[in-house]
């Protein structure tokens, strides 16, 4: 069952609690209402300011024609990552554009794995980047995200 980790991976290393405590508060608002990933099967692994790791394992619904993974959904896994990077300071921060490039194809069974790091951030925009990779390492696409922060949604 895919969920929310809860956990940074950086263990007593960060410096800053307040931001740290501030990215898993966002990580665990975000995953509460998130649809999509849950009905994917993607958990959220690790969570820190600026960063995520988002899982994936790939299903046959996931199988295009040519019997590999559909990009869309390995898109959706590295949107994913980046959705909870850009939103680990708490306020809402969307996607304003994205670009990814794939290098490798994935197959029904492969568990992916996408760690999205800031590569920086002004005022309300940033640029993120995410590799996805197979559990094994190889990496399968990268993607480069810039975000934009909103004012909140209502209703």
């Amino acid at each position: 069952m895919a969920a929310y980790q809860g956990d940074s991976g950086h263990g007593d290393d960060d410096a800053d609690g307040g931001a740290m405590d501030q990215a898993l508060r966002s990580a665990a608002r975000m995953y509460a209402g998130d649809q999509a990933a849950k009905a994917l099967g993607i958990s959220i692994e690790e969570v820190a300011p600026g960063r995520a790791t988002a899982r994936m394992r790939v299903t046959g619904d996931m199988i295009n024609g040519h019997r590999i993974a559909h990009g869309g959904y390995i898109f959706l896994l590295a949107d994913t990552a980046f959705a909870y990077a850009c939103n680990s300071y708490g306020p809402v921060t969307v996607a304003q554009t994205c670009q990814i490039t794939f290098l490798r194809p994935a197959r029904e069974g492969d568990e992916l794995i996408a760690a999205a790091a800031e590569r920086v951030r002004m005022d309300r925009s940033g640029i993120y980047d995410i590799s996805v990779r197979r559990a094994d390492g190889e990496v399968l696409a990268e993607f480069r995200g810039h975000s934009r922060t909103v004012k909140p949604f209502s209703g």
